[in-house]
């Protein structure tokens, strides 16, 4: 499922995104920018997701973590927008209930650039 909802970010693909979903899922940001907070339902982060491709991130993986019930993706995202750039390592855990994502976190290693960045 990890392979599946990183294709499917990395591809633009929001329908297979939303297969991976439960209606009710959740995916929260830290900061104080435009991609900050909590999306709630499945539409929402359909659209969390949608705003962050909209500022050209690029979503390398670089490891794939499990525990008995959820996965976490450790990538290296990076952008440019004009002269302002994105380089940074993230995490995002992913709880996961009967087969589904029911909540997304993400854990950033640079917040404050983060919150210059999605301005």
């Amino acid at each position: 499922m990890a392979h599946r909802f990183h294709a499917a970010l990395a591809a633009r693909d929001w329908s297979a995104i939303h297969v991976l979903l439960a209606d009710d899922a959740q995916w929260t940001w830290p900061g104080d920018n435009t991609i900050s907070g909590t999306a709630s339902g499945a539409d929402a982060v359909i659209d969390r997701a949608r705003k962050l491709a909209s500022y050209g991130l690029k979503f390398e993986l670089l490891h794939i973590l499990v525990s008995r019930d959820n996965m976490a993706l450790s990538l290296h995202n990076t952008a440019q927008q004009g002269d302002r750039l994105l380089d940074e390592y993230v995490a995002i855990v992913c709880r996961l209930k009967n087969g589904k994502i029911t909540e997304i976190e993400t854990f950033l290693s640079d917040i404050d650039g983060m919150n210059a960045f999605f301005i």
